[in-house]
């Protein structure tokens, strides 16, 4: 009957949405007039942003990344969207001259807070991101611990040549960031070989969340859309553990039914040379050490809590 065929017929798929906050600060280039803003406070800042409002800002560290990220709506078409936010410290003033760089490069943003010196991060989960990136690292760790994924974007250009191909890549760190800092404790009091012996004594048992995994889940069901060989997007996770601590992390992942593309158990090495290799747009990871490593060479989010920051994760 056709009442039957109707009632029987599949529900269409709830359309996928990602959706990522940034600062104008790791959007743009703004060290200029923060430098004005620091040495001269809020009412030279402003007096300078209006009187530039109209020159187009440069890229920051973070314009090569919402590009790719927003280039990934017309792959999704009507199955998904990919939604930037911008969230600023900004008066609605002095944010003009933001808008008007985003119009210059043609940037599809169109939904920002501006909160004049207040902390944005509030909004964060207003809007539902599922990442926030920030210049400014209280504001990142009040996201963290509100609960989103949240990473100061670190400066330190210049940056290797961008690829050609516009293939998004994100690379994760393990510990305190995909998941939680429940065994980087145990290594930082106890060391390498009590970590060790804890990881192999509990493989089986799955690692708890960390601050980015809701953000990795919300790029597999992107990925999930396309062939795994024409997917616009790829991820890694890059970590210092080595053998016998990976079967945890495998079957941690494995357990969460998620697929890590490229995975990266370095046992030590510095990162760096491997994130070039991978070609990352983007590197999350916990330990200052590591960021430092890697920023000269690509985009680096550090996520300030956890035991390397002497701030447990919640």
């Amino acid at each position: 009957m056709a009442g039957d065929s109707a009632d029987s017929a599949p529900e269409t798929p709830r359309p996928i949405r990602l959706v990522v906050a940034i600062s104008s600060r790791a959007l743009f280039d703004l060290a200029e007039s923060h430098r004005v803003f620091e040495d001269q406070g809020v009412a030279a800042y402003r007096e300078y942003q209006v009187a530039h409002e109209s020159d187009v800002l440069e890229p920051g560290v973070a314009f090569s990344l919402v590009k790719k990220l927003l280039a990934l709506n017309d792959r999704l078409g009507e199955r998904g969207q990919v939604d930037v936010i911008l969230l600023s410290r900004n008066s609605t003033d002095t944010g003009l001259r933001v808008f008007n760089s985003i119009h210059h490069y043609g940037l599809e943003i169109a939904r920002a807070a501006f909160t004049s010196g207040a902390s944005p991060y509030r909004y964060v989960a207003a809007f539902g991101a599922h990442l926030f990136l920030s210049a400014d690292p209280s504001d990142v760790r009040q996201a963290l611990l509100a609960g989103c994924a949240a990473a100061t974007i670190w400066a330190n250009p210049p940056f290797a040549a961008a690829r050609s191909d516009d293939q998004l890549r994100i690379a994760f760190d393990g510990d305190a960031v995909l998941f939680s800092d429940e065994s980087e404790r145990i290594f930082r009091r106890d060391g390498l070989d009590a970590f060790n012996a804890n990881e192999v004594a509990a493989a089986r048992e799955p690692l708890s969340d960390g601050p980015f995994k809701g953000f990795l889940l919300a790029l597999q069901r992107i990925q999930t859309i396309f062939p795994a060989a024409e997917s616009p997007l790829r991820t890694a996770l890059i970590t210092a553990r080595g053998a016998p601590s990976h079967e945890r992390v495998i079957r941690t992942l494995r357990a969460w039914e998620i697929r890590i593309d490229e995975a990266l158990f370095l046992s030590g090495l510095s990162k760096g040379r491997f994130l070039k290799a991978f070609d990352a747009d983007i590197f999350f990871d916990d330990q200052e050490v590591h960021c430092q490593d890697a920023s000269s060479l690509v985009a680096t989010g550090h996520v300030p809590l956890g035991a390397a920051n002497n701030t447990l994760l919640p």
